[in-house]
């Protein structure tokens, strides 16, 4: 007897406000989810979304959205800051299973109920957060991780840290990485590459070493900074270093860092590019440089790869897991050891090749058909226990 097709509600609410990062990855995993699995229900609850967002919502038979008429601010106070008792099945209906897919838990009272952690960087590095966010983070989500009848993780690292700081029984952990969207791809085409170039101010043969991240001290921008600097120093390079990214926590001492560097002026800020402009940047830039301090996944590694761009990529956390063989692994508190790989890679065309074809290969591995058969696993585990 075929099974009876579950109920299942997901906090979408990051997909609707979150251009990037936990936003990107909750919108490739639900949407890769829906177009894998048929037979479920799905109901997407979100908050309202920002002022100026412009969301994108999945469409299919089997999916329904629940939109609130409260913003995310007032959401996050009302559930997690003041504890407001109201289940969200209450406003749901019956559910068999709710997801929340970014660290918070609201109450459930009938479903069962399963959390997303990304990373615990607010634990283990929490000079990089402001204080009130690091005091909201270190309550909400251990409070949420204790309620949830399971936890799903983007990395083995991350399943650890929750297992380990949290003191959450292994059983009840499990990791779901991530994928590359099919988007990401290298572009060869002449007239796309060169206008990307004269829109970030550069002309059509400088070499750039990229990043692409929220500006915030976890991602080791001065450290990158420096070892492009050390780089420069050493060789009379063309090279141009490429940032960008919107402006997170604690952004100012990134921007003064750039300021005071002797290659001042070979270091250029882009701000946010959208996420369709991306694997031509992807691939318009020689080599794409990672050197977080924690991570909870890495996703802009996989999409460089998969646009043929050979990676530089912290060793820390559970960057290795994405990184493989198919990248040059450095310590992020060696910055002479970053400018060593970065220069490896800069003098060297015939590793440049080789590092492309690794890491086109490795982000073959990863899918969001492959994370979405994995979480409907969970989902089937989760209902029937």
């Amino acid at each position: 007897m075929e099974a009876r097709p579950l109920r299942i509600g997901i906090d979408y609410t990051s997909a609707v406000n979150q251009n990037a990062g936990i936003g990107r990855f909750v919108r490739s995993l639900v949407g890769a989810l829906l177009e894998r699995d048929q037979q479920n229900r799905y109901l997407l609850l979100h908050a309202a979304p920002n002022p100026g967002a412009t969301p994108r919502f999945p469409t299919g038979r089997n999916v329904g959205r629940l939109p609130l008429r409260l913003t995310e601010r007032w959401v996050n106070i009302l559930w997690h800051r003041g504890r407001l008792p109201l289940p969200i099945d209450w406003l749901t209906g019956p559910l068999d299973i709710f997801h929340s897919p970014d660290f918070v838990l609201p109450p459930v009272r009938r479903a069962r109920s399963i959390l997303t952690v990304h990373d615990l960087a607010f634990l283990l590095y929490p000079e990089y957060a402001h204080d009130r966010l690091r005091a909201y983070l270190e309550k909400a989500v251990p409070r949420s991780v204790h309620r949830a009848d399971f936890v799903v993780a983007d990395s083995e690292n991350t399943r650890n840290d929750v297992i380990v700081l949290l003191g959450v029984s292994p059983e009840r952990v499990t990791v779901v990485p991530g994928g590359v969207d099919a988007s990401f791809k290298p572009v060869e085409d002449p007239g796309r590459l060169a206008a990307l170039r004269r829109q970030i101010g550069l002309d059509e043969e400088t070499p750039f070493i990229l990043f692409v991240g929220v500006l915030e001290p976890r991602k080791n921008l001065a450290g990158l900074i420096a070892a492009f600097g050390i780089l420069k120093a050493r060789r009379s390079l063309p090279h141009k270093l490429l940032v960008v990214g919107r402006k997170g926590w604690l952004w100012e001492g990134i921007m003064e860092r750039a300021e005071q560097s002797s290659v001042r002026d070979d270091i250029i800020f882009a701000g946010f590019v959208p996420e369709g402009e991306l694997p031509t940047l992807y691939s318009a830039a020689e080599t794409f440089a990672f050197p977080s301090h924690y991570e909870g996944f890495g996703l802009p590694i996989l999409e460089a790869m998969a646009c043929a761009t050979p990676v530089v990529a912290s060793r820390a956390s559970s960057l290795p897991e994405v990184v493989g063989d198919a990248g040059l692994q450095v310590d992020p508190a060696d910055a002479e050891g970053l400018a060593d790989a970065l220069e490896l890679l800069a003098v060297n065309p015939e590793v440049r090749a080789d590092f492309r074809r690794r890491g086109l290969e490795r982000a073959g591995t990863f899918t969001w058909s492959a994370a979405a058969d994995g979480l409907l696993d969970v989902y089937r585990r989760v209902a029937s226990a």
